[in-house]
């Protein structure tokens, strides 16, 4: 089976519904992005296979920047060309750079969202629910060797308990099945063409290939086209407002970062805090991590925070521009170029990356890959639940070991309260996503009249 680039696999309009539906659901970051995917995507419309979508993500963990958006960008791609790419990558990241431009916008008015994080923290548990569900599932469909399980628990091990660069975690699970490829070629079987799961076959089955064919033409006009939309509006405002201008300096700083996000934004935000706060004094430590809450707490990729510091820095020195109008031009040019590059990382790569689906060495690297991506998302859920259900954390070191724990005496009730209640309608009642978040929002707005 193949997959023809000039066809629609879905009908367009269907998919922009539905990638407009998972946009108001990104939240938790890329554990509970890669969630809503999975969940929508793979097990409930049945579009792409579980192999399918694992070889899609094994690729967006290896790139720098956001690994959920990208995901969507390249499952986009398949299944309805360079505009289905366009279309889901825009929508991943609309909803939370709307709200969290209307927040921004809140803090510098009143810098009081007592109400908006009340309605958050109810979400927030919502969210954990999510990825308990992604984890169980991701595990049962992709673990299906021992291995492979052996490299989820060291992975998660790795990063939960002794601090390893994520860079280094992704390398070792790619060496692992690409060893145990070697040593015994038959222990990790392909599936069956639709992950083994119940239910009709996806429209994109685990074996189909994309008929784009990688040439250097179509590689040298997507580079071209990708860098001169990543940075004439650099240049542009350079030529405007000046090269020493605020503005200047946010397109150059968040154009570099763009470049060196692995493993998620929580591997950059300490260099981002640290130059934003120290270096160009954009906005003070306790901005910086309130900031980064309403990040958390908004739909799509936490690195959206950036452009809460680029908001702050810009109406504090809008040079010849009135406040406003350069808080709202620093945070839509930060927000572009971290954002532009991801699609220029997939349309590049895509094509090459869909030749090798059927090269068993780099097939069977990339399945270790995918075993360690269950433990990566565990460690992201176990972080997320710590920074949801507790008010402060602090660092235990002994040794080589360096663990992230919670101070049990700073737990909240209402939080602990609302992730039992998402917990029974995700795994209990089997309700949808949407009524789930929806609920859990209400409970959330609840607590604000709370003494």
């Amino acid at each position: 089976m193949s997959i023809d680039v000039h066809t629609d696999v879905i009908p367009f309009r269907q998919a922009v519904r539905a990638w407009f539906l998972i946009s108001l659901q990104t939240f938790g970051g890329p554990a509970g992005q890669i969630a809503v995917m999975q969940r929508t995507l793979v097990e409930e419309r049945r579009w792409i296979g579980q192999q399918r979508f694992n070889h899609a993500l094994n690729y967006c963990m290896l790139l720098p920047g956001p690994e959920a958006q990208q995901l969507a960008i390249y499952v986009g791609w398949l299944l309805n060309g360079t505009r289905g790419g366009l279309v889901a990558g825009t929508l991943f990241v609309l909803p939370g750079m709307l709200a969290l431009l209307a927040l921004s916008a809140v803090y510098v008015l009143w810098q009081d969202t007592a109400v908006v994080t009340a309605l958050f923290a109810g979400i927030a548990p919502a969210v954990l629910a999510i990825v308990a569900q992604a984890v169980i599932r991701v595990a049962r469909r992709s673990l299906t060797h021992p291995i492979l399980v052996v490299t989820a628990v060291a992975a998660f091990a790795a990063l939960a308990l002794f601090g390893v660069p994520f860079p280094m975690v992704i390398a070792f699970a790619a060496l692992v099945g690409w060893t145990a490829h070697k040593l015994a070629p038959h222990a990790f079987k392909p599936g069956n063409g639709h992950g083994g799961e119940d239910g009709p076959a996806p429209l994109i089955s685990d074996d189909a290939l994309h008929h784009a064919r990688p040439s250097r033409r179509s590689a040298v006009r997507v580079l071209a086209v990708g860098l001169a939309a990543w940075w004439l509006p650099v240049a542009a405002v350079a030529l405007l407002t000046g090269t020493d201008s605020v503005f200047t300096t946010q397109g150059l700083f968040f154009s570099g970062t763009a470049l060196v996000t692995f493993g998620g934004a929580y591997a950059v935000l300490a260099f981002v805090a640290q130059r934003a706060v120290e270096t160009y004094a954009w906005l003070s430590p306790g901005e910086m991590v309130r900031g980064l809450a309403m990040a958390e707490t908004t739909p799509g990729p936490l690195i959206m925070v950036v452009q809460f510091v680029a908001f702050l820095g810009a109406y504090r020195d809008p040079g010849a521009l009135p406040p406003w109008g350069g808080a709202l031009v620093g945070a839509l040019l930060t927000t572009w170029v971290t954002f532009v590059p991801c699609f220029l990382f997939i349309f590049l790569g895509a094509p090459y990356v869909e030749r090798l689906r059927h090269n068993r060495a780099i097939s069977a690297a990339l399945t270790g890959i995918t075993a360690s991506v269950v433990g990566v998302i565990a460690n992201l859920a176990l972080y997320f639940s710590e920074h949801t259900l507790f008010a402060r954390t602090f660092t235990w070191e002994a040794g080589p070991l360096h663990v992230q724990l919670p101070e049990l005496g700073t737990a909240s009730p209402v939080a602990l309260a609302i992730t039992v209640a998402a917990l029974v309608m995700t795994f209990t009642l089997k309700w949808p996503m949407l009524r789930i978040l929806a609920i859990c929002a209400v409970l959330g707005m609840g607590t604000a009249l709370l003494p």
